[in-house]
């Protein structure tokens, strides 16, 4: 098997630059971050993150088939890639500088946008960095290089600093915020190689004084021809569907789980497991799909998506009850202690005691929270305080009042770290055989269009997912009946990529 050349080399590199970003912003440190910010302030942090993930999917989408069109012409793929790497990069390194939830949803938002826009050019770069043959290994060598990247270096030693970082006096907060520089800075340098050595060889030829007008005239000539291509119209339909539903259980994975109480070092070395073993299943994704077929390969893993959504919705349908009944015994202990306090005071302890409750120290960080609390106030209510902490502490430290709640936190942990495991064999698989499978039906000198439009089926599906999952946790008031919605999704898929492979035949 013939060996990469430097241009394929430099461009898989812009995977392993930007997949720490998709880890430790998307997936695993900063949504566990802001969801204990959130909940400490009395918000939903799971369902804001969703509503913040749709709002900017929504708008990526909204420009990607226009700025697609402008990126075919000669030069222009590459500018456009590097500014949004500069507006990704900007605000990722801005999102370490607060700790207010909406300006943390804000900075996402924004720092979301220059990476997505910047997948779109990357992703369109294929056609020209390899030949037609070559595409399905370079994409999965890609998606499996960017595995490798998102987990090792910048991942490591963010875990490190959030396990040990107390030890050399880093908190919690800091270390967050050292991660968020460090991906930023990790997702800068490495795309230096892309940006050196990769070139737009297929384009479109034009005055730079009819960009806009040529632009809008390939775009009607792009439609037309996806609506008379049946096999194309239907797998990217699927891909609608199906890519929907892998996004979203990668950005609302961990805020899921921070959601229904489980520990965050859990959570994070379980999706570090995940990072791993996605590098040798993307790449013998690409190596089946020689001998299996591409479209059967991706229609594999959007079962085994499907299974995964089964299984999520039973890891907190089971856990969501014992849940309710702690935070309720909790709140009546924090009531039955009858200290008079007044309704705000009373109201920040039950809501911020709530977010510990599934902590083994629960009782211990509920003093200390207390303490903090009593910073400032009069002796009289100094006592008060001291009062309720005696009284609650003795529920806290009450393992037969906790039990039913330990459990079933135990319970989900196994399966949580199950469907880690999971995950790890179909993500990078399903994205990068989508990626070069599209990459085999478009003309090459207008990739970049063509890609804008695979661009926005992704991104409004985007839109949807994290919607489905907000509306329906919101509405049920169970976050499990959030993942259970996904479930549709991937059927839609799966049908729709039946239908476009009995158009090929």
């Amino acid at each position: 098997m013939n060996r990469f050349t430097k241009t394929e080399k430099s461009w898989i590199m812009y995977d392993w630059a930007n997949s720490v970003y998709a880890t430790i912003i998307m997936s695993a440190v900063y949504p566990i971050y802001f969801a204990g910010v959130a909940k400490s302030s009395g918000i939903a942090g799971d369902v804001w993150w969703g509503y913040a993930t749709s709002a900017a999917s929504l708008l990526i989408a909204a420009l990607s088939p226009f700025i697609g069109a402008i990126g075919d012409f000669r030069g222009m793929k590459k500018r456009l890639l590097a500014f949004f790497l500069t507006v990704g990069v900007i605000f990722t390194l801005l999102m370490a500088i607060t700790d207010h939830p909406v300006l943390m949803l804000v900075g996402y938002i924004f720092s979301f946008i220059g990476f997505e826009g910047s997948i779109l050019f990357y992703d369109s770069f294929l056609t020209d960095v390899t030949t037609r043959d070559r595409m399905d290994r370079v994409s999965s060598y890609g998606y499996a290089m960017g595995y490798i990247g998102g987990s090792t270096i910048p991942f490591i030693i963010s875990i490190a600093l959030i396990l040990f970082g107390g030890h050399f006096g880093i908190g919690g907060a800091l270390a967050v915020k050292i991660s968020v520089v460090m991906t930023a800075v990790w997702w800068a340098l490495f795309s230096l190689p892309l940006l050196r050595h990769v070139k737009q060889i297929h384009y479109v030829d034009t005055p730079p004084a009819r960009l806009v007008r040529h632009s809008l005239t390939n775009l009607r000539k792009t439609i037309s021809e996806i609506f008379h291509n049946k096999k194309l119209l239907f797998f990217m339909i699927a891909y609608f569907f199906y890519i929907d539903g892998v996004g979203t259980v990668i950005t609302m994975s961990t805020s899921y789980g921070s959601t229904l109480g489980l520990g965050s070092t859990g959570m994070i070395l379980a999706l570090m497991l995940t990072q791993l073993l996605a590098v040798p299943f993307s790449i013998l994704f690409g190596r089946l799909s020689g001998k299996i077929g591409t479209l059967k390969m991706i229609q594999g893993g959007v079962l085994i998506y499907m299974i995964i959504c089964l299984l999520g919705f039973y890891m907190g349908f089971s856990l969501e009850p014992h849940q309710r009944a702690y935070e309720n015994a909790y709140n009546n202990a924090v009531t039955q202690a009858d200290v008079p306090l007044d309704q705000a005071t009373l109201s920040a302890i039950k809501v911020k005691g709530s977010a510990l409750l599934s902590r083994p120290d629960r009782a211990e960080a509920f003093a200390s929270m207390i303490d903090d609390l009593s910073l400032g106030k009069n002796p009289t209510e100094k006592a008060r305080l001291e009062k309720l902490k005696s009284s609650v502490t003795v529920f806290l430290k009450d393992e037969q009042q906790a039990k039913g709640f330990t459990d079933a936190i135990n319970f989900s942990t196994i399966l949580f770290w199950m469907l880690a495991i999971l995950v790890s064999t179909s993500q990078g698989g399903v994205q990068a055989l989508s990626r070069s499978y599209f990459s085999k039906m478009i003309p090459p000198e207008r990739s970049n269009e063509s890609f804008g439009f695979f661009d926005i089926f992704g991104k409004f599906a985007s839109v949807i997912g994290p919607f489905l999952y907000s509306f329906f946790a919101a509405v049920t008031g169970r976050s499990s009946i959030g993942i259970l919605s996904l479930l549709l999704l991937f059927g839609i898929g799966f049908a729709a990529l039946s239908r476009s492979k009995k158009q090929a035949q």
